[in-house]
């Protein structure tokens, strides 16, 4: 009996019996939502990293804890957040979720690991781009190809008027030159404005002539907004010197994220998308004109792209627009709050923290 009285009273007031600091009901294995959000946290390879993967383990070892990583996308878990149902939420989430007053009023946070702003990320400007821009439009394209055929239209039936009896438009002998005055005769009506009408010997020719003096001058006017309108909305999709160049832009931030509240808030349309991802890859494509998102995983991720051979043409602008404070996520009144607090405060200053820093964000 004596000896069963030792163990227990060992095993009741033993310093190491049970993990020390983590509040009530924390000795079971925890569940820890992770949401990819480069460089923050990553999934690759099968393998989970990043910068507040790293700390939280930090922290969850120096704590004792267990616990049990869920993946969950950035979209589903800030929507999570959202929610009123606080059954839906798990121990501890981990991504890049910015701390705000609307979603502090629905859970709790720790302190902030780290600290960033909004920013916007653009197609790149060179002269270059804008000439290839404005070329592979598909708008300036189909004006092209209408162009050529009522050219070619019009010009071959001038030619069949008039290559018999009008050698000053129609002189060439060639194969090659028989094709080309045709398609020259016919441009000029599309483009500069019709050829003189005494200039062809056929009265049917002259008649032609006549009539499309007029119809020509509204298609050389309908042609040109075609291409001058092009031409400023690709300028545009590649020069965003500011928040309100963004009104009249094909603008994409992520569901349920602070950077579509922000747009939101200053009356900008936008579209989201679940995954920053997509958006970086629909920015590259020309699908989005901008995308408008934490700048320390804007950065991170298209530096990455380029380090690939993707993304040559993608940069952050030097803009910041909103402060952000990433921290981890927690549910209500949760009992680990103040000893995670207590251990990010220790590990935020350690040298290994801001080696971490700098390996991600050259920072």
């Amino acid at each position: 009996m004596l000896r069963i009285f030792l163990v227990v009273t060992f095993l009741v007031f033993s310093p190491t019996a049970f993990p020390a600091d983590q509040g009530e009901g924390t000795a079971a294995e925890l569940t820890v939502a992770v949401a990819e959000c480069p460089p923050f946290v990553i999934f690759e390879n099968g393998q989970l990293s990043g910068l507040a993967v790293y700390l939280w383990e930090r922290i969850g070892n120096e704590m004792g804890l267990s616990w049990n990583y869920v993946e969950y996308p950035l979209g589903d878990l800030l929507e999570t957040v959202r929610s009123k149902d606080q059954t839906k939420l798990p121990d501890v989430g981990i991504s890049c979720t910015s701390v705000t007053a609307e979603r502090e009023e629905l859970i709790d946070f720790s302190h902030s690991f780290n600290e960033t702003y909004t920013a916007i990320a653009v197609r790149q400007t060179t002269l270059w781009s804008a000439i290839t821009g404005f070329f592979t439009s598909p708008q300036v394209l189909t004006a092209i190809f209408i162009v050529l055929g009522i050219a070619i239209l019009i010009g071959g039936i001038f030619y069949l008027l008039e290559h018999r009896t009008n050698k000053k438009l129609f002189s060439s002998n060639t194969f090659m030159g028989r094709i080309l005055e045709p398609v020259i005769v016919g441009l000029m009506f599309v483009t500069s404005g019709p050829i003189r009408f005494y200039r062809f010997k056929t009265l049917t020719a002259r008649v032609l002539s006549a009539i499309l003096t007029l119809s020509s001058t509204f298609l050389i006017a309908a042609i040109t907004a075609v291409l001058a309108s092009s031409f400023t909305l690709n300028a545009m999709t590649t020069e965003v010197r500011s928040l309100d160049d963004l009104r009249n832009l094909q603008v994409g931030a992520l569901a349920a994220s602070t950077s579509s509240a922000f747009l939101s808030n200053n009356g900008i349309k936008h579209e989201t998308r679940p995954d920053l991802d997509t958006l970086v890859s629909e920015l590259d494509s020309g699908e989005l004109d901008a995308i408008v998102s934490d700048a320390a995983f804007l950065t991170y991720r298209i530096n990455r792209g380029k380090r690939q051979g993707k993304f040559k043409s993608l940069t952050v602008l030097p803009y910041e627009l909103e402060a952000q404070n990433y921290a981890f996520i927690l549910k209500q009144d949760s009992p680990l709050r103040e000893s995670i607090n207590r251990a990010l405060l220790t590990e935020r200053v350690q040298r290994d923290w801001h080696d971490k820093i700098l390996e991600y964000l050259g920072e």
